[in-house]
């Protein structure tokens, strides 16, 4: 990954987008397509469409989602201190001690997720998993007054936004899901693009809502009407203790890309997928689901009267955590994939399994 692309990733990750409050990333996506795009629109659900080429007759999508889980304001109590929803599915315990920032209209706040010391819980607190009910953020309010001259109700909160690189070309951070598929979609979109004339139309789309029910696919892939499409996001790294393999497979970071097989996967689009990462010696993991799988490629395959759909993934250790860990040689191939997928697009071709 060249220093302007890792620059452009640290960018997305270190810019807030949870749930239904997306507009500062995709203030970056729109300024990322501008020079690359013929056209770059916003729908009013939020998703930001890039379009190459739009008139073909063959029409590709590529959707990553800009949105993480995080949280909402939800109570101030009578001292100041803030109680919160989450939006999308959060491990409450990741949030124990967490340094964490509320966005407000005036600007960004400050806070730290607080519970009661272990030293006053009780024998029997101690043996229970926190609830969100029991933590609280403290922004160091006087009172609620106080409180209440900084932050509203409705606000929403993420945990500290910062990257970091580890050895080895890992890096660890808050939303690698999905701000790194976000990332590899539009530089795949890119690189398609800078390679010359385009042998379709070439949408590219980031979605909004994904954490709370795939919504933004929904919307985008209806307006563009894709006849093909493919998601990007991640998948679970199972290259660390604890997990079972033989449950959840053998993906590891550093082993390219994971192309997805099973029911939500057309089986053309998948062999079109192995065959680009063979001819250009792009390392491919396969993975299995036997099931619609709990990402954009969900809905895109059932958008209308159906698309071809496929599913690409980058391993990500800890997902859903404060430290999602990926190996960002794993994005970088995955984009070569996925433009190489797009360049291969050529002729009439036959979806129908």
């Amino acid at each position: 990954m060249d220093t302007s692309a890792r620059d452009f990733l640290f960018r997305l990750l270190e810019t807030p987008s949870p749930s239904g409050y997306e507009q500062p990333i995709q203030r970056l996506v729109r300024e990322y397509l501008g020079p690359v795009a013929d056209a770059v629109t916003t729908d009013s659900h939020g998703n930001v469409i890039g379009a190459k080429n739009a008139t073909a007759s063959t029409r590709m999508l590529l959707a990553g989602h800009c949105d993480q889980i995080g949280l909402i304001v939800q109570y101030i109590d009578g001292d100041g201190f803030i109680s919160v929803q989450p939006i999308g599915g959060w491990d409450p315990i990741q949030l124990v001690g967490a340094r964490v920032t509320i966005w407000t209209a005036a600007g960004p706040v400050p806070g730290v997720m607080s519970r009661k010391p272990i030293h006053l819980l009780t024998d029997e607190e101690r043996k229970q998993v926190p609830k969100m009910k029991d933590l609280w953020i403290d922004i160091g309010a006087a009172d609620k007054a106080d409180c209440e001259a900084a932050v509203r109700v409705g606000d929403c909160v993420t945990l500290e936004l910062k990257a970091q690189e580890l050895r080895n070309g890992r890096a660890c951070s808050v939303a690698m899901d999905d701000k790194i598929g976000l990332w590899v979609v539009l530089e795949a979109f890119r690189r398609a693009v800078a390679a010359g004339p385009l042998p379709c139309g070439l949408f590219v789309a980031s979605t909004v809502q994904e954490e709370i029910g795939l919504r933004g696919a929904q919307t985008s892939s209806h307006g563009v009407d894709p006849h093909v499409a493919i998601a990007v996001d991640v998948t679970h790294a199972t290259d660390c203790p604890t997990i079972d393999k033989k449950s959840e497979g053998d993906v590891a970071l550093g082993r390219g890309p994971v192309v997805f097989r099973g029911p939500n996967m057309n089986p053309h689009v998948v062999n079109r997928l192995l065959a680009a990462g063979k001819a250009h010696d792009i390392p491919v993991q396969l993975a299995a689901s036997g099931r619609a799988t709990p990402t954009d490629a969900n809905v895109l395959q059932t958008t209308r009267s159906g698309v071809a759909t496929g599913l690409v993934s980058v391993p990500n250790r800890y997902m859903h955590s404060a430290v999602e860990t990926v190996a960002l040689a794993d994005a970088d191939r995955a984009a070569d994939l996925l433009a190489a997928f797009v360049r291969g697009l050529e002729g009439p071709i036959d979806w129908a399994p």
